[in-house]
């Protein structure tokens, strides 16, 4: 399904286009048009997806290149869920050239066929990958509304209307969107944690191995973990919170490409090239 992946990713790049034009111009249609465009896309997408699983037998995450159109269809899930959600706008900003950087970086990459893909054919393996991804999904938005609140922030204390006053949702939207996210986002890595383990069970016979990145993948949801603890105990919120988002989908970078490309371990088969 090349065709319709390509499309895809044109839709993609075009609600990018639009998103930067509502920016500059505070066009409502052209935010309506991003919005359209980006929902085709992730329509488009999915058919894409659905169809080379189907076609190979198992769930489409063989190498990098189908690693990173996953991740770029999970981003454009999470972004749309919340977009009919909270109605914010202005994170297409943020979202949409993040989508376009993946789906371009995603056809770049070659197709080369996993060493061994019976590995790949397990509902387990599914449900795993599928929330994990959109955990991560949803961490890489709190990191843009971590962005976006401390962009306002320094605007507000400047106390000049400048270029994003106008256009930048309150404070309180951004942390608690961003709140929101991180908590959809640490719900979903848990659910991925305990179906990897499970189907790590089922096929090495053993639930933990010390794998690079099974022990990264726990040093993530301990940050997350004691980010949300800080902010339901001590009150965490707004510019320290927003770092804190930040700086989480850093460790999550690391332990997505980081892990894969630095340290050996049997998760390599995703990313390979």
């Amino acid at each position: 399904m090349e065709p319709v992946f390509i499309i895809a990713t044109l839709s993609y790049m075009l609600s990018c286009a639009c998103y930067f034009g509502y920016l500059f111009f505070q066009k409502p249609i052209l935010q309506r048009i991003a919005v359209g465009l980006m929902a085709a896309g992730f329509a488009l997408h999915t058919v894409s997806l659905v169809a080379l699983g189907i076609r190979a037998g198992h769930f489409p995450v063989n190498n990098l290149h189908e690693t990173l159109s996953v991740t770029g269809w999970a981003i454009a899930a999470v972004f749309l869920a919340f977009f009919f959600r909270y109605k914010l706008k202005v994170l297409g900003i943020y979202a949409a050239p993040l989508i376009t950087l993946v789906m371009i970086a995603a056809y770049q990459m070659p197709r080369p066929m996993s060493q061994d893909p019976q590995l790949l054919k397990s509902w387990w393996l599914a449900a795993h990958i599928i929330t994990i991804f959109l955990g991560n999904a949803a961490f890489a938005l709190a990191c843009g509304l971590g962005m976006l609140y401390l962009l306002q922030e320094n605007t507000i204390k400047k106390k000049t209307r400048g270029f994003f006053f106008s256009r930048l949702p309150s404070l309180d939207l951004l942390d608690t969107t961003g709140y929101a996210s991180i908590v959809v986002g640490f719900s979903m890595i848990t659910i991925g944690l305990i179906t990897g383990v499970v189907y790590a069970k089922a096929i090495w016979g053993r639930f933990w191995s010390w794998d690079p990145k099974e022990v990264w993948s726990a040093i993530t949801w301990l940050f997350y973990a004691a980010l949300l603890h800080e902010r339901l105990t001590v009150g965490w919120r707004g510019r320290r919170a927003a770092i804190m988002a930040i700086i989480g989908f850093g460790v999550i970078l690391f332990t997505f490409f980081g892990v894969n490309f630095l340290l050996q371990g049997h998760h390599g088969t995703f990313t390979a090239m």
